[in-house]
Order: C-alpha cells, then sequence, then structure tokens
C-alpha cells in the first residue's frame, strides 16, 4: 500500500436498475441459487428500493428498466450489457433460463438512444466486463467466451486484459474483483487462476485483496464513485479496509437476493457517456 494515500473524489453517476417484481429462485445456474428455498419477495423489492435510495442520497441518476414476468434474474441489471462511451455491447447469455434479458436490456438502451451492437459470442455484460479507466477487465472461466473479450475490444475501442476464473461460487467477474477507482481495485486471490493473479498483482500493486470470508458474502459485489463503496453489510472486515484507504464505505443488506446469486453491483448497470 503506499506510503500516502491519493485523494479519493467522488463523481456523479448514472445507473440502470430494474426492481425485482418479479424475483424467484425457480432454477439453479449457479452454486448460490436453491430453487427448494423459500423467497421473500417483498423483502428483496424493500432490500432493492433501499439500495436505489442510497444511489440517490449519493446524488447519482437511477433509471429503471421495465422487467419481465417470466425473467425473475432481470434483476441483476449489471448482465445487462456494457455501455461505454456512449455506446453498448449488449448481451447473450449462457443459458437459457436468461437468454431473454439480452434483447430487452438492449431495447431499453437504444430508446434512450444509445447504439448497440448485438454480442456474436456469449458475454453477460458487466458481470464479466468491469471498466478500469481506460481498460477493461474480462473475466472468463463459466460465463463469457473469450472470444467475446475480443468483439469487446473492438466495439467499445478498448483495452480488455482478459483474467480467468476458476471457483465457482465466482461466476462473473463481478463477484470476484470491485472497481474502486480508475487505478484501484479489489479482490480475492482464489477466485483467479495464476496467470489471472499475475496480471492483477502486475496491473495493480496496491489492489486491496480481500479475504475468502467477505468474498464468500458477495463484499466484492460492490459498486464504486471513487469515494463511496457501497458493499453488502456483511462484508465488515472490507468495510474496514476500506476506510482506512481512504474510501468511505456505505453497507447495504441485499440478503434476498442473495439467494439469487447476486448483490450491490449485480443490481447495477452504469450508463457511461
Amino acid at each position: 500500500m503506499p506510503a500516502a494515500l491519493p485523494p479519493r473524489r467522488a463523481t456523479p453517476r448514472r445507473y440502470a436498475m430494474c426492481r425485482p417484481d418479479h424475483f424467484a429462485v425457480r432454477y439453479a445456474i449457479n452454486p448460490w441459487m436453491h430453487p427448494g428455498d423459500p423467497v421473500d419477495r417483498d423483502l428483496a423489492v424493500a432490500q432493492w428500493e433501499a439500495l436505489r435510495q442510497t444511489y440517490l442520497d449519493l446524488g447519482h441518476v437511477v433509471e429503471v428498466v421495465p422487467g419481465l414476468p417470466e425473467q425473475p434474474d432481470m434483476v441483476f441489471a449489471a448482465n445487462g450489457g456494457v455501455v461505454l462511451g456512449g455506446r453498448a455491447l449488449g448481451a447473450r447469455f449462457a443459458h437459457v433460463e436468461r437468454a431473454a434479458e439480452g434483447p430487452a436490456f438492449a431495447a431499453w438502451l437504444r430508446a434512450r438512444g444509445v447504439p448497440v451492437h448485438e454480442p456474436e459470442h456469449v458475454g453477460e455484460g458487466e458481470g464479466d466486463f468491469l471498466v478500469v479507466g481506460d481498460r477493461l477487465l474480462a473475466g472468463t472461466g463459466f460465463r463469457t467466451a473469450p472470444a467475446a473479450h475480443e468483439e469487446a475490444a473492438r466495439v467499445l475501442d478498448a483495452e480488455v486484459v482478459p483474467l480467468r476464473l476458476v471457483d465457482p461460487r465466482y461466476y462473473h467477474l463481478d463477484t470476484a474483483l470491485a472497481v474502486l477507482a480508475d487505478d484501484d481495485v479489489a479482490y480475492v486471490r482464489g477466485a483467479f487462476d495464476p496467470d489471472a493473479l499475475a496480471t492483477l498483482e502486475r496491473l495493480y500493486p496496491h489492489a486491496l485483496v480481500v479475504g475468502e470470508q467477505d468474498a464468500g458474502v458477495l463484499g466484492l459485489n460492490a459498486v464504486s464513485d471513487g469515494l463511496h463503496v457501497v458493499l453488502p453489510a456483511a462484508a465488515t472486515r472490507m468495510a474496514a479496509d476500506l476506510a482506512a484507504r481512504g474510501y468511505v464505505p456505505v453497507p447495504v443488506d441485499l440478503s434476498e437476493l442473495l439467494k439469487g446469486g447476486g448483490s450491490v453491483k449485480c443490481c447495477t448497470l452504469e450508463l457511461r457517456g
């Protein structure tokens, strides 16, 4: 960690979210999902509303994407695409259960004047593509195909850095790594293969390395505006470590949505440009 902490500054953000009016766990496409366990949809909606209000209180703009009744995972809006420089790479899902979400998010973005590239390869939006400054960190191993990395580089005109995930609990990159600032990230080592770890250590030598206890409650599924880091309330050690690095942790409880394998970042698609 550097001897002198750089100043942390918040910048206003614009987010898209999808209210979990149809949230349910009807199938299992990640290790967090157990269809036999009960889901309290009213609680899920209340927790989601608290997250939305948190963003508004921090000065950010939130736009709400209408959900589809037959798409219970559409609440996880981050998977709906990647928006960068006023254009978007749409989503193509690995599992048929979520296939209809890609066209729905693309139509919503186009209605707002955002050009959307229809993806040729499986790529699950900001689940596996995280913008860090001028580069895209790109996850693969469980969902997004390596060929989608090349597609993203071409469509979004960005440097793409591949990172292979190896632990099925961290099936998307945004469950294993959090973007804190344009030059700062946090991650859990056990989620990545040796080559990916070497890449992260080279690019971000002062990154916050999070332990399994906080990563195991999806603490890294967090959203930062450069100063405030909105993260799951259960990730208490990570919150303390963030504060020590000059960030302001903002804990929220999304325990009901965790039953679907998602938390703060999964619910949040950033609309850049």
